[in-house]
């Protein structure tokens, strides 16, 4: 058996074939700038790394999870005047998971937990829709960074690679992350209209009209053992949710 066999880019179809699956994951990232200190890849990254130490916390308390190849492209309709950021249209995507869903249900795994690692994709109107095509499968959606309270690890809220954005990534990429004396300081410009400041409007940002850097959010005060007690704890609960839904009853869902 391979050394993560709750990873199906690593499994054969020897492990495959003698492994009945109960939850599938979806990570879902994007291609985009990243301040000027962090990869391109970032949300790649992460989600990879978050879905599987997910998966193999729960694995190895018994829960027969598997993880599907990271989608690297997200919603950045905002972003294209930023030379490679990559944008996938919600369109597409909608196509993308419908194809993905009914592979899963014509194998008999009826249960999908996509994993978003960024703030652009936005699935729920495609899980409402698709979800009444398959009424056999159950599909929910996980912001990864929205799990534990940031208030708790980190001196300065992130909204794009920012102090928890960066700790993170130095914790599990940290070749990949320049020096932060080269970051920049993530200043954000705000609405001038009041209701989209106060955030009860909402409308696309276009992004370089907000910031200088990319960034949204300052790096300065990242850490590596920050980012390590973050993951840590988000990582758990996401396991600690995978164990409960293997074990669901999804004709019983509800108390």
């Amino acid at each position: 058996m391979p050394s993560r066999p709750y990873i199906l880019a690593e499994t054969t179809w020897k492990t495959i074939k003698s492994t009945r699956y109960e939850v599938a994951i979806l990570p879902w990232g994007a291609t985009e700038a990243h301040n000027l200190h962090l990869p391109y890849g970032t949300d790649i990254i992460e989600s990879d790394y978050i879905a599987a130490e997910s998966a193999k916390i729960a694995w190895e308390s018994g829960v027969r999870v598997i993880v599907l190849p990271t989608l690297p492209y997200g919603v950045n309709t905002g972003q294209l005047d930023i030379p490679l950021t990559i944008n996938m249209n919600p369109s597409t995507q909608s196509v993308i998971l419908r194809d993905v869903v009914d592979s899963l249900s014509h194998q008999g795994i009826r249960k999908l937990v996509l994993l978003n690692s960024h703030g652009g994709n936005d699935f729920r109107q495609m899980v409402r829709e698709i979800q009444v095509q398959r009424p056999e499968m159950f599909i929910c959606t996980i912001n990864w960074w929205q799990i534990v309270d940031q208030k708790k690890y980190f001196d300065e809220a992130d909204d794009h690679a920012g102090e928890m954005e960066t700790s993170v990534m130095l914790n599990i990429a940290p070749e990949l992350v320049l020096p932060l004396s080269e970051a920049g300081d993530g200043k954000a410009r705000t609405f001038k209209l009041s209701g989209l400041r106060e955030r009860w409007v909402w409308t696309p940002r276009l992004w370089t009209k907000v910031t200088d850097d990319t960034g949204v959010g300052n790096p300065k005060r990242a850490t590596a053992e920050k980012g390590a007690g973050y993951l840590e704890a988000a990582t758990e609960k996401i396991a600690g949710f995978l164990r409960e839904l293997a074990a669901a009853d999804l004709k019983d869902m509800y108390e």
